[in-house]
């Protein structure tokens, strides 16, 4: 089966971490002569998916993709749950990155993906990435992308390209809620409309224990980690619905605060 690499240039505020406070998400921390000379370079998207595309894409197959991943990075919390709750620790491995001097090797092999994929990369490294083992090339540093791939192409062992996280009634809904949370309920957002919508959230779960109903979806691992920081910060306090929702969810055993 063919495989593609798909480019596109400059990132999204929902795909990526940037340098802080998700530390070390790039690698502009880390000295190299190219990325040195462009500290305000964008990162570069690179958005290619396992089993999609024209030409086939990337071939689902165990033990041939990797994760990297950054502390502290809620994008990064998000695949890694995911990761967990379908079940992937011996399907697909995952390297954190925490400070360079930490995890030197990790880094190095990060960046050896990126110029592999790219000629000359000269971009910040950016996590979420994952990566194929077999090119040595990166695949995609999208996390919605890398979500749904995770998802659809590895969660059914029997074939089927449904994943129990995203199933197809729910995914419009998924998308909407992973939209409002990352419009609304981050610490950058105005605080009226960020009362709003937790407001709403709050009273949809009134509905049922899960963000969307009676079963744990996608929705739900965005929710969650979008929630811990408030809750840590006492930001609840007027939400008892979403309090109790976070400390449910932290007795699951895929549910971590930090990476």
């Amino acid at each position: 089966m063919s495989e593609t690499i798909s480019h596109a240039s400059n990132s999204g505020t929902s795909s990526t971490c940037t340098p802080t406070p998700c530390v070390p998400s790039s690698l502009d921390a880390v000295p190299h002569p190219r990325i040195a000379a462009t500290p305000s370079a964008r990162p570069h998207r690179f958005r290619s998916r396992i089993g999609v595309g024209l030409a086939g894409g990337f071939y689902p197959a165990p033990h041939r993709y990797e994760l990297y991943l950054s502390a502290h990075c809620p994008l990064s919390l998000r695949v890694s749950i995911t990761h967990g709750l379908l079940g992937l620790k011996d399907s697909v491995a995952t390297t954190l990155l925490a400070l360079p001097a930490d995890t030197p090797s990790a880094f190095a092999s990060l960046r050896g993906a990126y110029e592999a994929t790219w000629h000359h990369y000269d971009g910040p490294l950016t996590a979420p990435a994952l990566c194929d083992r077999w090119s040595g090339r990166v695949v995609s540093n999208h996390t919605p992308d890398i979500l749904r791939d995770l998802g659809d192409l590895f969660a059914d062992r029997a074939g089927s390209c449904h994943s129990p996280l995203r199933p197809a009634e729910l995914a419009a809904d998924i998308d909407a809620l992973r939209d409002l949370l990352d419009r609304d309920v981050t610490p950058g957002a105005p605080p009226q409309e960020r009362s709003a919508a937790l407001d709403l959230l709050n009273g949809q779960l009134a509905a049922g224990p899960y963000a969307l109903g009676k079963e744990l979806t996608a929705a739900d691992v965005d929710l969650w980690v979008a929630l811990v920081p408030l809750e840590a910060a006492q930001d609840l306090s007027s939400y008892a619905l979403l309090q109790d929702y976070v400390r449910r969810l932290d007795a699951h055993p895929a549910f971590h605060r930090h990476l």
